[in-house]
């Protein structure tokens, strides 16, 4: 009998399990990227889905994405290598089997384009127009656009390469109600889509951050894409309604199409509590109606639990630890205002960097974009000549916390703040970690990695954000390299708790 029990529980536990593992397989809970993935332009390439997002001011910027079933991704490759400042709002194309992003940057637009997903990528060109968000599409005769934030749209070159006529304003938006709590009208991110015998325009409004309620997302449809335009009765598509939801200012979405002729909304928002992981990637299904018009699908929530797209699974196994033994940065890295290859040195013993500037804002820290509300990581070092090495938690070059060490002492680092906290360690090869409890941040060195010092400054990050802050960037984790000298960094290992 209780050989009969047990075989009976043993049973009911593997029924347990191949259902949980069929769950995982076919549905799926948002995000589909957690971190800071803003601005996100998708297409679907056959079975092939690639997306890419905003990058700001970390290079190499412009990283794309691939997946099979919209829910799991990989890298591919970053687009851009050379600095052209701040990267907003990308959009992602595929035209005469040629791929292109058109972005903005410094005042100015610029498109990078490859003969393949994987590059390599042309060096940016400037397309010498104003304007933010670039939407490119195609009319019926192939003439190519570009569709602009302000509900203008230019002309340009059949190769995709220049523009070849003046700005034409063609969309005013749709009217916001005056008792609505938004952030600005704040027209953004224009995406053209040709579903059977309508154009249809999608874009942001109500402003990126502010209130909760500000973000939105708008839909109108015409003959022709270059209108005039008919705004959707089902204006907002979508929009966070109260503070209390789980997704805050949801919007700049992109609609797609799976293998099966499903429809997808793909778009981002702020996590309630978590604003300082800057704007997630989500995703919602979409249904269209007899009218012509999309619309949510119905019953279904954003924070719900939804049924995955078509597609297939292919689990990506992309992680944030990194024992730096390649030859190659591998791409959750990205420097701070700029990429110079003169600055580092790989070798099986690490990654080198080379020291810069009198303190961390100064020094063009190596970042990535942790995806866990509360995680540990940790790194070792190896210390030469007057540098400093960093772990730390960087919003921007005048905000920034977490613990440095140099050949004496170890120093933690509060709003920026940097002073020795332990002083006459008198090491070059040490440990660093820290330890991410929700919003408080608690600070350890090691000498052997294994037994850690907590020191006595710990740090709460709440604030570190666009609201707080303006700039529209997160809360990174990263290494710096800072003063005259080198740091050489190996085996960074990013633990979620």
């Amino acid at each position: 009998m209780k050989k009969l029990i047990l075989f009976s529980i043993f049973s009911m536990s593997l029924a347990i399990h191949a259902q949980q593992q069929k769950s995982n397989t076919e549905n799926y809970s948002n995000p589909i990227f957690a971190g800071d993935y803003p601005d996100p332009s998708i297409i679907r390439d056959g079975e092939d889905y690639y997306i890419v997002h905003s990058s700001f001011n970390y290079y190499p910027g412009l990283l794309i994405w691939t997946s099979k079933d919209l829910v799991n991704w990989k890298p591919v490759t970053h687009a851009l290598k050379k600095s052209v400042g701040s990267v907003w709002a990308p959009d992602l194309v595929k035209y005469n089997n040629k791929f292109y992003i058109y972005f903005p940057a410094n005042e100015t637009n610029y498109v990078v384009w490859a003969d393949a997903i994987n590059g390599p990528w042309s060096d940016p060109i400037d397309l010498k127009v104003g304007n933010i968000d670039p939407g490119h599409f195609v009319d019926e005769k192939g003439n190519r656009f570009l569709y602009f934030s302000n509900g203008g749209y230019v002309p340009i070159s059949k190769d995709g390469l220049s523009v070849i006529g003046e700005l034409k304003h063609s969309y005013d938006g749709w009217k916001i109600p005056t008792d609505w709590s938004i952030e600005c009208f704040c027209m953004e991110g224009p995406k053209v889509l040709k579903y059977k015998d309508y154009y249809y325009l999608t874009v942001a409004e109500g402003g990126t951050a502010g209130p909760a309620t500000s973000h939105m997302v708008i839909s109108a449809r015409s003959k022709s894409p270059l209108g005039p335009w008919e705004n959707s009765p089902n204006n907002p598509i979508i929009r966070t309604n109260d503070s209390s939801e789980k997704w805050w200012s949801k919007g700049h979405a992109t609609i797609i199409d799976d293998v099966k002729g499903n429809w997808w909304m793909v778009f981002h928002g702020y996590e309630n509590g978590y604003y300082n992981m800057g704007r997630q990637t989500l995703l919602q299904p979409v249904e269209w109606t007899a009218d012509g018009w999309f619309k949510i699908k119905d019953k279904t929530k954003t924070d719900g639990v939804l049924k995955k797209p078509a597609g297939k699974f292919v689990k990506s196994n992309f992680s944030l630890s990194d024992t730096f033994s390649s030859t190659e940065l591998q791409p959750q890295w990205q420097f701070f205002n700029e990429y110079d290859a003169n600055r580092i040195q790989f070798s099986p013993n690490g990654l080198t960097i080379k020291g810069k500037g009198k303190g961390i804002g100064e020094s063009s820290p190596l970042l990535c974009t942790p995806s866990d509300h509360s995680y540990t990581a940790q790194v070792e070092v190896e210390i030469e000549g007057n540098a400093s090495a960093g772990l730390i938690l960087f919003y921007d070059s005048k905000l920034y916390t977490g613990i440095a060490a140099d050949s004496q002492n170890i120093d933690a680092i509060l709003r920026s703040w940097q002073f020795p906290t332990q002083k006459g360690v008198n090491k070059k090869h040490l440990f660093l970690r820290l330890e991410k409890k929700e919003q408080l941040v608690n600070m350890f060195y090691s000498i052997d990695g294994k037994d850690w010092s907590k020191i006595e400054n710990s740090a709460e990050v709440s604030s570190f954000n666009h609201n707080a802050l303006s700039g529209f960037m997160s809360l990174k984790l990263g290494l710096s390299s800072v003063g005259e000298g080198q740091v050489t960094f190996k085996n960074f290992v990013y633990l979620p708790k």
